[in-house]
Parts: structure tokens; sequence; C-alpha cells
């Protein structure tokens, strides 16, 4: 894109409206119907010439002209509509007529009202300095007096990949303990629903996805991705049609909502963020890092502090002087934040009672919290607190004082889970319930980290009483993201860390006001590669919670060596969660140097260009780079050795051809183009579940 080309411009005489980013464009003309219509989506170029894409089907029963930026429900219109409305007349979907657009410092707004109902809608448009993300929402508004309109379907934008000789869909799949499994499918010719109806983002799917023509690889091949920013229940439909044409909508809520719109009412949509990129899947995920560190992260320059969680080594048996035990041991290994976990609280010595009363468990801290903090403090750690600030159990003192704070339907029996409910944090009262208790506990226990669990869906999901009981699957993710918004400013250096009974609310609106999230309960080495493989094509790694427990795993049973716990984990945001008073004095001995030797790479690990590596043997790898290309690191896992399968030197694409390096633990020196094309010699260990660290420095 020419230096004086704007970022974002409309053309009225053209009806043209494009957007730039430095290596792609956008482009978008206004059709005869009034419709915004997609034209371009992908490399840089001069959108003036573009002619209008149009369906190959010469046939009445097709829709020939260009495909929405948000579909109504009217018109020769026949794929998955982005807006559903009603009417009071009885009267369904949109018409618009297009009333002018507003351009304000990289943002765009298409202005579009109904030619006979009062219903106008703003499709929003922003790019951001040095990004290739588009974010795209949408607002409806009735513009009426009287009356309302009935919501039925109202997604944040609709997506157009180009004609292409096929599709491959790219999507994250999987459940508890085993979260963000990547799956490559060829597109069927059909409609493809990626969706939650749990009130979260949800363990068996992720709001984010990907394109191809089948033959992109990490570093090669144009890739189109989009991502959702929501942390309740979405749907994402992505349409491929028989004559060559591949669309997707997406938006919060699932299938089966509807909520009304009030005069003078505006319902706006969560961010829906598109990414066009032709160095392969690698350099998709590499421009998400890029965008979530400087644009959603709410502290991104902060290094994420190696941490000690109590739960797998207590569980719910938890008192002072176990947990200063505890945290002595882990300050001696150079843990920065000790966090307590769940069982501190009301009559809480098992998951049966006690959610939802927020006080000290006498038995346990008979003087209150107060005595562990001061000594995690005394030992030079911070202080971390783990909450489930939505739950109740019905055995609990506020389920008895506030029983009509659960989401439920009267005429239906309540569904436990994990012998809980959830609260109704749309309710005002409960969400001003919520953040004053949160409030009170970081204030009065000095607490410097707030593990935020959510550890079950929504079920019976009614509103006894509201005249508009679906808005609660919305209002109550609104209010979790008021609630930690409210607790950041309020307490200045409060970190928040998401958790939702492992990887269960991960997404770019929890991550906009936490600062790492709990990849998933299964803290196994082997099952954790692929998982963060999979967390990885969107989040960085400083946003990604990693821990070392202990071994044999307390649920696959697997035995894998400290070293090797420890290599998978310095891949993201190293914590350990084993019972460290049953670690030996060689291990414990280990453990501190290998903390030492995450924090000389942690720099690059949580801040460097990540580049993901795959080599011969089942060997994988990730090469983490500075923004200057002048220091390395590498981890690199073999999890089973196969007779006469050795592994082969591993390319690093990322180093300088032109350059020379220096491996700076055995002090050999190499040149990069040897490296990149060739590989570095890995030296792993004889036997299974093998692993290394390799720093490189590159000379002069």
């Amino acid at each position: 894109m020419p230096a004086d080309t704007p970022a974002v411009a409309f053309d009225p005489a053209l009806g043209l409206a494009v957007l730039h980013t430095p290596n792609s464009t956008y482009a978008v003309r206004i059709g005869a119907d009034g419709s915004p219509r997609h034209l371009h989506w992908g490399p840089a170029l001069d959108a003036a010439s573009l002619t209008d894409p149009r369906s190959p089907a010469d046939s009445s029963f097709e829709d020939e002209a260009a495909a929405d930026e948000l579909a109504p429900q009217t018109g020769a219109r026949f794929g998955p509509a982005g807006l559903r409305v009603r009417f009071a007349d009885g009267t369904v979907g949109a018409q618009w007529h297009f009333d002018g657009h507003r351009i304000d410092d990289g943002e765009l707004r298409l202005r579009l009202v109904d030619r006979r109902y009062p219903l106008a809608a703003d499709l929003c448009y922003r790019v951001r300095p040095g990004s290739d993300v588009i974010e795209r929402w949408t607002e409806l508004t009735h513009t009426g007096e009287t009356g309302h309109i009935v919501i039925d379907r109202l997604d944040s934008a609709s997506w157009t990949a180009p004609p292409l000789s096929d599709y491959r869909l790219s999507h994250l799949v999987g459940g508890w303990f085993s979260e963000f499994q990547l799956q490559r499918d060829r597109l069927p010719v059909a409609e493809t629903v990626l969706t939650s109806r749990r009130g979260i983002t949800g363990h068996h799917a992720s709001p984010w996805l990907a394109l191809d023509d089948g033959t992109a690889t990490e570093e090669h091949g144009e890739v189109w991705s989009t991502a959702l920013a929501w942390s309740g229940s979405w749907r994402i439909t992505v349409h491929r049609n028989p004559v060559g044409r591949a669309t997707w909508t997406g938006g919060f809520g699932h299938e089966g909502l509807s909520w009304n719109l009030r005069p003078g009412e505006t319902l706006q949509t969560p961010v829906f963020a598109g990414l066009y990129t032709p160095d392969g899947f690698g350099g998709a995920s590499r421009a998400w890092h890029a965008h979530v560190r400087s644009q959603v992260l709410p502290e991104p320059d902060r290094d994420q502090p190696v941490l000690y969680n109590s739960w797998e080594a207590t569980g719910f048996d938890v008192d002072t002087a176990g947990q200063l035990r505890l945290a002595e041991l882990a300050a001696r290994l150079g843990v920065e934040l000790f966090v307590l976990d769940d069982g501190w609280f009301g009559a809480r010595t098992d998951d049966r009672a006690g959610l939802g009363d927020w006080t000290p468990r006498p038995a346990a801290f008979p003087e209150g919290l107060r005595p562990l903090a001061d000594g995690v403090h005394r030992l030079g750690m911070a202080f971390g607190l783990w909450v489930e600030p939505e739950m109740v159990n019905a055995d609990s003192d506020l389920f008895r004082a506030h029983p009509d704070w659960a989401v439920h339907t009267p005429t239906r029996d309540a569904t436990e889970l994990r012998n809980q409910l959830v609260l109704n944090l749309a309710r005002p009262e409960v969400e001003a319930w919520v953040h004053r208790t949160l409030d009170r506990l970081v204030a009065e226990n000095d607490v410097d980290w707030l593990k935020w669990d959510a550890n079950r869906p929504f079920t019976e999901a009614g509103w006894p009483g509201h005249p508009d009981p679906d808005r609660l699957w919305i209002d109550h993710t609104r209010a979790v993201h008021r609630i930690m918004d409210r607790l950041r400013t309020d307490h200045p250096g409060l970190r928040i860390e998401a958790c939702a009974g492992g990887g269960g609310r991960v997404d770019l609106a929890i991550l906009a006001r936490t600062d790492q999230a709990w990849t998933s309960d299964n803290t196994d080495p082997v099952d954790r590669i692929s998982i963060q493989h999979g967390f990885s094509q969107l989040f960085p790694a400083q946003a990604m919670a990693a821990w070392v427990t202990d071994s044999p795993n307390g649920i696959t049973g697997r035995t894998t060596p400290l070293r090797f716990r420890f290599h998978v984990a310095m891949a993201g945001a190293l914590g350990l969660g084993g019972d460290l008073t049953h670690w030996t004095p060689e291990e414990l001995t280990e453990a501190a140097e290998l903390v030492a030797r995450y924090k000389e790479i942690r720099p690059l690990v949580q801040h460097g260009e990540q580049h993901r590596l795959t080599g011969a043997g089942g060997t994988t790898a990730v090469h983490y780079a500075a923004a200057d290309g002048t220091e390395h690191a590498l981890l690199a896992w073999r999890p089973a050795t196969r007779f006469g399968h050795q592994p082969a030197p591993l390319r690093l694409p990322a180093l300088d051809g032109q350059a020379r390096y220096r491996d700076l633990d055995t002090g050999e020196e190499y040149g990069g183009a040897l490296l990149r094309h060739r590989g570095i010699e890995l030296r792993l260990p004889v036997g299974d579940h093998a692993s290394r660290l390799i720093r490189l420095r590159r000379l002069g």
C-alpha cells in the first residue's frame, strides 16, 4: 500500500468503501438494493477497478448478487441470515436504504435504515496502525417511539472468501481435559455450524476458524481467518454453496434465542475480527499474536510471573500452616506468585457446599487470610486467590438467602453440575453483589492475583418474571466483563487469570480484561503438546498458563521426567502445581535450575515471535525469536522413540540466512543458511519423553 493511501476511504460516486492494512485490502460496494456487498478481501490492490463478483449460476433459484456483509432474510438470499428481525405487524426481515457513511480515526461506519420500519443499523469496520486485522461489529437501533422489534439473530459480521480451487476449514475441537485440538477438514458443500450453547465460550469448540484452498502450510499459502471476541454462547455458520462461494457469518448467542429491541435502544454486537495473510498458518498466528499483544491484552508489556498453585498438592485440605509450608518451598525454587486455590471459604471441605460464601473457613483460617497473604509477601512472592464468583452451591448461606438469584426455571427441575448452580449476573443486584464481594476480598487481603473460575455451563436458563428472559445469555457475560474491568480500575496492579474448568472460556473478549488463561486441567506434558499447539493458532504464549505437576500424572497415569515436564510448560507462562513436599532434594534442585533457565528465555517466550516446527521421528518444537532477530530460544520434544527413526535436523526458517549464530550453551557457531535449509541437530537424550532447550544468539 503506498504511504499516502488512506487506511479507510469511501467513494460516494462508486458507493465503494476500502480498508487498507499493511498487507491486505478489504473492499465493499453498496448494492443496488442498498445492502453493502462484499467485493474483495486479500492482497493489497487498487479496489476502484474491481468488478462486482457474481454467482456463476444463471438461475432464478440462486442469488446472483455479491455476498452480503450482513445478510438479512429478505430478497433472493438463501444462505444463513446474519440478521433476523420481526416487527409488530408480523413482517420479518429488513430491506435497507443506504443512509451514508462516517470515517473517524481508522473506523468506518456504513449507515443503513429500513425502508418502511423504524430500524437502523451501523455496519462498523476498524483497522489499526501496523496490523492486518480488520475488526467488525454491528449496532442495531430501534428509531421509533413505540412498540418493540424482536431480534431473532444479530451477527457481528459476515465474511467472504475469494473463489478458490477448493476450501479447507481449520477449527478447534475438544472437551474438558482435551481442549484446543486442531482439526483441518475439507469444507463440505453444506452449512457447517460451529457453536456453543453453554453460556461460556466452550471446551468443545472455539469461535476461531481459518480457510485456505487446502495447500497452505505453516510458512506458505494464503489463509483467511477470523475470531469472535465473545465469552458466552456463540454461533458461526460457514456456508459453501454448490456453485463455488464460501461465506461465514457469526456472532453472540446460539440458535433459538430472541430479545426485544425497545424504542431508542441500540444493541451492539461483539467484535468479529478477520485477518488475511499470504504467509501460511504460522504467519497468520504471528499476526494474531501481535494483534492480541498490541490491541487486546490489558498489560502486554508485563512479564507473566512464575506461579505456584496449591490445588494439586492439597485439594480442599487447606490451612494456613500447610499453605505457608508450600509457599516456602515454592519461594526457594524462584516462584514469583503463590496462588491459594479452592477450599478456603465458607463450609467448603468438598465441592458440595460453601460456594458463594466468600469468607475464610474458620477451621482452616481462624485469623482469616491476611496471615497467609502477609507470609507469602514476606517470602518475596505475590499472593493470589481462587474464586468462582458466578456460581453457588444449594448448600450455602448465599443460596438460602437468595434462591431467586440462581439461573432457573420454576417449573423445571434444576440440573446441578459439580453440585452447583449458576448465579444470574444479568440481574443488576447480583452483579453489584459479586463486584462488592470481590472488591472486599482484594482490598482486605492484599490480593495481587485472582484466578476467576467457572466450572459449569448454563442449564434451565430462565429468568422468572422478566419480560425478555433470553437477555440473560448476553447480559450475564457482559456483567462478567464489567466486573473484571471495574476490579482492574479499582485496584491498579491487580492481575486476573481466566479459567472455566480448564480452557472453557478463552477468547479475545476475556483476554481483553485478564492477563492469561488457564489452558486446560490436563497437565500431562504429552497431551499438553497438542493442546498448546491448538491454543497457539490464535493466542500468544504469554497468555497460555502451563504447569509442571507431579509424575505419574494424577489422571492419565503417565510417568515423565521432570525436565520434559518443564520444557513443555516453558513454552508458555510457566507455573508449578505439584506437591512440593514430596519432591526429592534432587528434584527441587533441578526445578530451581529450570525455573532460572525459564526466566532467561521468558522475554523471548512471552514477547517474541513464535514459529511452530515439525521434524521427523515424532519431534515437534516451538522457536521463539526476538523482534530484532538477535536472540532465539528453541524448545523441542520427542514424546516417544521409534527404532530407526532418529530425529533429523530441525530447520529454522526464522533465522537470517546471511548471519551467523552461536549456541549459548555449547559455544558452537552455525551459518544461518545452514540452519534454515539443513537444520540444527537436536541431540535429544535417548528414550521416550526426550526434550531439549537450545538458545542461539546472532553474531555481529
